[in-house]
C-alpha cells in the first residue's frame, strides 16, 4: 500500500493513478483553501471599501492611488492578509503538483492555479506579476476551462497598466466567439466598459455597459452597472434615461440595499418640476420610518433638506439637523450637511450660527485644498468681524442689564437661576446613576472583560463614572490647554442677562449655589461701566457699517444704528452713526433721511458730512465721504474678498490724497499685500521694501521687515 501511495504522489510519472491523485488534491485541498482565502480576502475588501456617492462610482469597486510598477515605490500594501494565503496556495499547487511532462501540464487543474495566482496578485495591486501569470495560462495552456474568463482578467489587469487599447482589442476578439456563456460576455462587457471610461469615451461605455446589463449573472456588478449608467446619463443631460437607470437598480430585487437607497438620492437630484419633488419628499418620508435605512438616515434627511429648503427654511434645518444626529463619522456626508446649516443662518442673517457650523466644517474636513472648502474658509473669514462685535454687544448688553437692575431684582434673578441650576445638577445625577446601572447589567454580557482589575482603567465601572462624574462637575470640555480656566464665555442669542458673561462660573463649586456669588462680579465702578457702555456702544456702530458695507444687509444695519443712538452714545459716533442711517433711508426714499440730513446740518454744520450732503454733485464716492479709517476698513474687506487689482487701484488714490496723515503707511502695506497676492512672492518683496524704507518708524514699516525677513527663505 505504501509502496502504491509513493508511487501515485510522484510527478513525473504519466499515469492515471498519478494524474488522478494530483488533481484531486489540487481542487480539494490546496485550491480550496485558497479560493476560501480570496473568497474571505474579497469579503473583507469590500467591506472596508466605501464608494464616495458624491463623485461617478468606478465600474469595479478597488480603490488604485498609485499605480504599482516594477522599480518604482507601491503604496503601502493595506490588502487583507488573506490574499497573500490565497497567493501561497496557488504557488504551493503549483510547485508540488504540476505534472510537466514532454512539455504538456498532465495535471488538470494547474490552470486554475495560475488564475488563482493572478486574482490574488490583482487584489493586492501588484498588477504587473499579476498579469504575468494570466498571460502564461493564456500561452501555456490555450484549451483550459477558464480561458475565457482568464483572457478577461487579463484585459482588467492591462486597464489597470494604463494599457486600454490593447485591452479593448483582446475583449473584441474574444466577444466574437459565439459560444460564449451569459456570465463571459457580463463580464467582457463589464471589462471593456472600464477600459472606454479610461479614456472617456462615455458614449462606449453606455453601449456596453447596456449589454453587460441585459443578463444578470452577477447581481452586485449588474446594480453598480446599472447605477453608473445613471450617472453618466445625467452628466449628459439625458435625465429621462437617468431616471430609467436608477429605477431599474431600485426594482431590481437582487440587487444589494446601498445601491437600491443612493438610487432613490441620485433620482432626488434629478428633479425637475414641482410635481416630482412632492412626490419624492413623500418617498422620503417613507424611507426614513423605515428601520431597515436607519444606517442611511443621515444622507436621507439631508436631501429631504435639501427638497423642503425652497418653501420651508425652517423645516429643512430641521431635517439637517437630524441628518447630523443621525451621523456616525466625520465624513464628506457631515461636512456638507455643516455646510447647508451655516448656508440656512447665513441666508436668514444669523451670522454667528452660521460662524460655528463653518466652522465645524473646517475642523473636520480631509480636503482643505478643495475650491469648496476655500471658499468656504473665504465666506467664514468675512464673519470674523461681525462674530467679534456681536459677541461684545451682546455680553456688554447682558452685564448692562445685571447693573441696571435693583438688589431685590438682582436677588430675585439669582434666586431663579440657582433654582435651574440645582435641576439640572440633579438631572445630570440621575443620568449618572442610569448610566451605571445599565454598565452593571452590561458587564454581565462582557465576561471576556476582566473588570476585577485594580488599575483604574480596566474596571468598567470605575472609568464609566469617572467620565459621568468629569461631566457633571465640569461639563463638555473640549480638548484643550487651560480647560479648567473658568472664563469661558457664553453668548447668549436671546440678549438677556447672562450669569456666564460674568465669568464667575466656576464649575462643581458649591459657591454657585449662592446668590452673593454672583452678586459681587457685578461691576459698580463707574470707570468700570463707562468702559462696557463704550465698548458696547462701539461694537453697535461697527456692526451698523460691517452690515451696510460689507454684507448689503441694511435692514440689520438700521437696527444697529438706531439702537444705537438710543444709548446716547458720544458725538464721535452720534455723527457718522447718523449719516450711515441718511445714506440707507435716502436710497430707500424713506421720510426718515430728510430729518437725519437736517439734524447733521443744523448739530455738525462744519462736519465733512454736512458738506457732503449739501453738495452730492460733486459726485465723491462712499469711500471719499467717510473718515479715512472708514475708508481704510472698507478697502481691507475688498482685500479679504480678493478683489485684489480694486485694492492697488484705491489705495493708489488714498495714499495720494491723505498724503501727510498717519494712515498712509496703513494703505501702503494693504497694497503691497494685495500685489502679493496678484503678483506672486518677488513682488511681494519689493513692495514690502518700499514700505519698509519709507516708512521705517511706524507699525507697518516694522511689520514689512518682519515679513521680509520670513520670506527671504522662501526666494
Amino acid at each position: 500500500m505504501a509502496i502504491l501511495f509513493v508511487v501515485g504522489c510522484s510527478t513525473k510519472k504519466d499515469a492515471f493513478l498519478n494524474r488522478s491523485f494530483h488533481s484531486t488534491t489540487t481542487k480539494y485541498n490546496v485550491l480550496y483553501n485558497g479560493n476560501e482565502a480570496l473568497r474571505i480576502g474579497l469579503i473583507k475588501l469590500n467591506s472596508n471599501y466605501e464608494d464616495n456617492y458624491w463623485d461617478r462610482l468606478p465600474i469595479e469597486p478597488l480603490k488604485v492611488d498609485v499605480l504599482a510598477l516594477p522599480g518604482m515605490e507601491s503604496d503601502v500594501d493595506d490588502s487583507p492578509k488573506e490574499f497573500e494565503r490565497a497567493e501561497e496556495k496557488a504557488v504551493k499547487a503549483v510547485q508540488k503538483h504540476s505534472m510537466l511532462i514532454a512539455r504538456q501540464e498532465r495535471n488538470n487543474q494547474i490552470d486554475n492555479a495560475y488564475l488563482l495566482l493572478g486574482k490574488s496578485r490583482y487584489y493586492s495591486k501588484r498588477f504587473v506579476p499579476a498579469l504575468e501569470a494570466f498571460n502564461f495560462v493564456i500561452l501555456n495552456y490555450p484549451k483550459a476551462d477558464l480561458i475565457n474568463e482568464t483572457r478577461i482578467w487579463q484585459s482588467k489587469t492591462l486597464v489597470r497598466l494604463q494599457n486600454e487599447e490593447q485591452a479593448i482589442n483582446n475583449l473584441k476578439n474574444l466577444l466574437k466567439n459565439k459560444e460564449l456563456t451569459k456570465e463571459i460576455k457580463e463580464s467582457a462587457h463589464t471589462a471593456i466598459a472600464m477600459a472606454y471610461l479610461n479614456l472617456d469615451s462615455l458614449q462606449q461605455v453606455t453601449n456596453h455597459l447596456n449589454k453587460a446589463v441585459l443578463t444578470a449573472e452577477n447581481f452586485e456588478q449588474t446594480a453598480r452597472n446599472l447605477f453608473v449608467l445613471g450617472q453618466i446619463y445625467r452628466e449628459k443631460k439625458l435625465i429621462d434615461s437617468s431616471n430609467i437607470s436608477f429605477q431599474k437598480v431600485i426594482d431590481f430585487k437582487k440587487s444589494p440595499f446601498k445601491y437600491k437607497i443612493h438610487a432613490h438620492i441620485e433620482m432626488a437630484k434629478n428633479i425637475s418640476n414641482k410635481e416630482e419633488k412632492l412626490a419624492t419628499i413623500e418617498i422620503f418620508k417613507k424611507l426614513i420610518k423605515d428601520r431597515d435605512n436607519r444606517p442611511y438616515l443621515d444622507q436621507l434627511n439631508y436631501h429631504l433638506g435639501l427638497l423642503v429648503k425652497e418653501d420651508d427654511s425652517e423645516k429643512a434645518i430641521t431635517y439637517f439637523k437630524q441628518s447630523l444626529h443621525h451621523s456616525r463619522k466625520n465624513d464628506f456626508q457631515k461636512e456638507l450637511t455643516y455646510e447647508a446649516l451655516g448656508n440656512s443662518f447665513f441666508d436668514k442673517t444669523s451670522f454667528l450660527k452660521a460662524g460655528a457650523y463653518y466652522d465645524s466644517i473646517l475642523q473636520i474636513t480631509q480636503s482643505n485644498n478643495t475650491k469648496r472648502v476655500r471658499g468656504i474658509k473665504r465666506k467664514r473669514d468675512k464673519l470674523n468681524d461681525v462674530i467679534f462685535y456681536e459677541n461684545i454687544s451682546k455680553r456688554n448688553d447682558s452685564i448692562l442689564k445685571l447693573v441696571a437692575m435693583s438688589e431685590k431684582e438682582r436677588e430675585t434673578y439669582f434666586s431663579d437661576y440657582i433654582v435651574t441650576l440645582r435641576a439640572k445638577d440633579k438631572e445630570k445625577q440621575a443620568k449618572i446613576s442610569a448610566d451605571l446601572k445599565r454598565a452593571k447589567q452590561s458587564q454581565k454580557k462582557l465576561v471576556q472583560l476582566d473588570n476585577t482589575g485594580k488599575w483604574y482603567f480596566y474596571n468598567m465601572q470605575t472609568v464609566l463614572f469617572g467620565k459621568e462624574e468629569f461631566k457633571a462637575l465640569w461639563g463638555n470640555r473640549p480638548l484643550e490647554d487651560n480647560w479648567r480656566s473658568t472664563n469661558k464665555t457664553i453668548v447668549d442669542v436671546n440678549n438677556e442677562p447672562s450669569v456666564e458673561n460674568l465669568n464667575v462660573v466656576e464649575v462643581g463649586s458649591v459657591k454657585r449655589y449662592e446668590v452673593w456669588y454672583y452678586t459681587d462680579e457685578i461691576p459698580t465702578s463707574k470707570v468700570k461701566i463707562d468702559s462696557i457702555i463704550a465698548e458696547r456702544n462701539s461694537a453697535y456702530f461697527n456692526l451698523g457699517v460691517i452690515y451696510k458695507e460689507q454684507f448689503k444687509e441694511l435692514e440689520l444695519s438700521t437696527h444697529k444704528l438706531d439702537t444705537l443712538l438710543t444709548f446716547n452714545p458720544a458725538s464721535s459716533i452720534v455723527l457718522p452713526a447718523k449719516y450711515h442711517l441718511y445714506k440707507i433711508y435716502n436710497s430707500q426714499n424713506n421720510d426718515k433721511a430728510n430729518s437725519l440730513k437736517e439734524d447733521i446740518v443744523k448739530d455738525f454744520p462744519e462736519s465733512k458730512y454736512a458738506k457732503i450732503i449739501l453738495n452730492p454733485e460733486k459726485g465723491l464716492t462712499d469711500a471719499t465721504e467717510i473718515t479715512s479709517e472708514d475708508e481704510y476698513a472698507l478697502l481691507f474687506y475688498e482685500y479679504k474678498d480678493e478683489l485684489f487689482d480694486s485694492v492697488i487701484e484705491k489705495s493708489t488714490i488714498a495714499i495720494n490724497k491723505h498724503e501727510g496723515e498717519k494712515i498712509v503707511s496703513k494703505f501702503e502695506l494693504l497694497k503691497a499685500y494685495a500685489i502679493g497676492k496678484r503678483d506672486g512672492i518677488l513682488a511681494f518683496k519689493e513692495a514690502l521694501d518700499f514700505v519698509a524704507m519709507n516708512y521705517p518708524n511706524t507699525e507697518e514699516g516694522k511689520k514689512a521687515l518682519e515679513v521680509i525677513e520670513t520670506i527671504k527663505t522662501k526666494i
